[in-house]
């Protein structure tokens, strides 16, 4: 079993990397074989339309866009699992998350409509969310739908899990902070059950 663990979140060690490491470890207890990529450490863009994915060979399912993310779009489609975590920025996941779902779904989608593919990669989306839960569930939820829903596309199960760690602007007492804390604890330990979950099906 092979699991890729993707942060496409520029702040590297803060909420999504510790999530997403927890849900690495979870994937790990079950004995899927775990690797790493940052996003915001590699040289990568969005989609170009190039088109070369459409006109090779429809089973190789490749990016042959020469930068870093392609051959990480090869492993993610190899894989059996992806884990992938952003934070939510202006009401969306990063630049960076976007691209590779670009990258990503446009390289396996064929013009024809007799062929599909066939892999199948189980997918646990991480957001880090720092709006009050009932804006987040009002404003933004609906938003994030029908990028969740391209993930399909790999065949596999997708779980969705939102982490209201992150602080506003707001000064919080002392008690709100330890809080906070006591809920991304819960947060992490919940990061880990996913990746377990999904990693072993």
């Amino acid at each position: 079993m092979k699991t890729i663990v993707i942060n496409a979140d520029p702040k590297i060690k803060q909420e999504i990397g510790k999530l997403l490491k927890s849900a690495g470890e979870g994937a790990e207890s079950v004995g899927s074989e775990v690797e790493y990529f940052d996003l915001y450490k590699i040289d990568m863009r969005g989609c170009m339309i190039c088109s070369i994915c459409k006109k090779k060979n429809k089973e190789s399912f490749k990016c042959y866009w020469k930068d870093d993310l392609s051959p990480i779009i090869e492993k993610i489609l190899n894989a059996d699992t992806l884990l992938i975590g952003s934070q939510i920025f202006f009401n969306e996941p990063t630049s960076h998350y976007r691209a590779l779902v670009e990258r990503l779904i446009y390289c396996i989608v064929s013009y024809d409509r007799n062929y599909y593919y066939k892999g199948k990669v189980n997918v646990g989306i991480f957001y880090s969310v720092i709006s009050p839960k009932k804006h987040f569930k009002k404003n933004v939820r609906p938003n994030l739908k029908s990028t969740e829903d391209l993930f399909k596309m790999l065949n596999g199960e997708v779980k969705v899990y939102e982490s209201y760690k992150g602080m506003t602007s707001k000064k919080k007492t002392e008690d709100e902070i330890k809080e906070k804390e006591k809920e991304f604890e819960m947060d992490l330990k919940n990061a880990y059950e996913i990746g377990a979950e999904l990693a072993k099906e």
